[in-house]
């Protein structure tokens, strides 16, 4: 199998792995909450991986909090930073997640629309403020495209509103110093850095109101009740202490996208990029072949071995067309062929290789078979 779907999670690395199972088969049971010996070293588990994330992300360990991802942690700040009913402004790009956690937290909605290529622009967002905007949401890197957004600018461009980053895509694939950012909050996410899936971090500058949107305990300072997950904490501090050696090696995976996007410009007839090649991340290709079903080519290379994404959402098992793509002006049908290729660290030249001389042969069945006939190539 060639895994080409990084931006959607990662293989968790060996030392996150061990992190986690080591504790688990400890056979030792600890609360972080207990006053007890075991207790206590669970306590001082936790807080030296909080140590870790917050080297990782620029950040101090007193701002670290913990969550069960990404989703919970834009809930948090959603439902915490700002009071219920406020003016929130956001991009029309954003993770479903943010979308939702705006609907719950009962929030008036301000879209800034991107242009044809997915670019935001900083002053949009100063002219979309209403007097009682409360916050600004924008994400550091958008997850289909690999767009990056310049995210200190928007900040500077509508202070004093805070801003809060869901940087889950940026984290480990571009430095991240929350303390220069300009912003009041940041998301991170583990699973997408080799991390385990189901735990994340809120990231809110020190001095910062927060209110709790999970109550019935103390933990996290007070602002995310439950009894801490150690062992996906755990496996989240590993992760993010390997967070230098991912960015040192995105300059091998940029150079690998890179030559898979020549190769299939070279190749493939009807080879359209989405999205902003001159600030985009380092392991992302969002891309069409005009006149060719996404669904169709997704299904063809998983028989061929090859896992990439649609960049569509899947709703009852029917492909719908990609907000995303309709954000930046597609019609429904042209939206609903596009695909995305992410590598990793991991990612060979030969697994892009493979890829790239395979999805030619692909693209010509599929132009003269229908949905039915599509059988892996000999």
């Amino acid at each position: 199998m060639i895994y080409l779907d990084h931006n959607a999670t990662t293989p968790t690395l060996p030392a996150a792995a061990r992190a986690a199972a080591d504790w688990l088969l400890s056979g030792v049971a600890g609360n972080p909450s207990s006053a007890h010996a075991a207790g206590r070293r669970a306590r001082a588990l936790v807080e030296k991986a909080r140590r870790r994330v917050a080297v990782a992300a620029g950040a101090q360990p007193a701002e670290v909090i913990f969550t069960s991802g990404a989703t919970e942690a834009l809930h948090l700040a959603l439902g915490g930073l700002m009071p219920r009913g406020s003016h929130v402004v956001t991009s029309s790009v954003e993770h479903p997640a943010l979308y939702g956690a705006a609907e719950v937290a009962g929030a008036r909605v301000t879209q800034v629309p991107t242009d044809a290529r997915g670019r935001l622009d900083p002053d949009a967002f100063a002219a979309a403020r209403l007097p009682d905007t409360a916050l600004v949401a924008v994400m550091a890197a958008q997850n289909e495209l690999g767009n990056e957004y310049p995210v200190s600018a928007i900040a500077a461009a509508v202070a004093p509103v805070p801003v809060l980053c869901d940087a889950a895509q940026w984290f480990g694939k571009r430095p991240l110093d929350f303390s220069t950012s300009g912003c009041a909050a940041v998301v991170l996410s583990a699973h997408k850095i080799g991390g385990p899936a189901g735990v994340g971090a809120l990231v809110v500058a020190r001095g910062r109101a927060l209110g709790s949107t999970v109550a019935g305990g103390p933990q996290e300072r007070g602002r995310r009740a439950g009894t801490e997950n150690v062992a996906g904490i755990l496996g989240f501090g590993a992760a993010a202490e390997a967070v230098p050696a991912r960015l040192a090696a995105m300059t091998d995976v940029e150079r690998r996208r890179d030559r898979l996007a020549a190769a299939l410009r070279a190749d493939v007839p009807g080879f359209i990029e989405h999205g902003d090649p001159s600030a985009r991340l380092p392991n992302t290709l969002s891309f069409r072949i005009d006149g060719v079903a996404g669904d169709l080519l997704l299904a063809a290379l998983d028989l061929e071995g090859i896992c990439v994404s649609s960049g569509s959402a899947c709703s009852a098992g029917a492909l719908e067309p990609s907000p995303v793509l309709q954000a930046l002006g597609l019609d429904a049908e042209t939206a609903r062929a596009g695909l995305r290729v992410s590598l990793g660290p991991e990612t060979t030249d030969a697994e892009v290789d493979a890829l790239a001389e395979l999805l030619p042969r692909l693209v010509a069945r599929a132009r003269t078979k229908t949905h039915a006939e599509v059988r892996p190539c000999a």
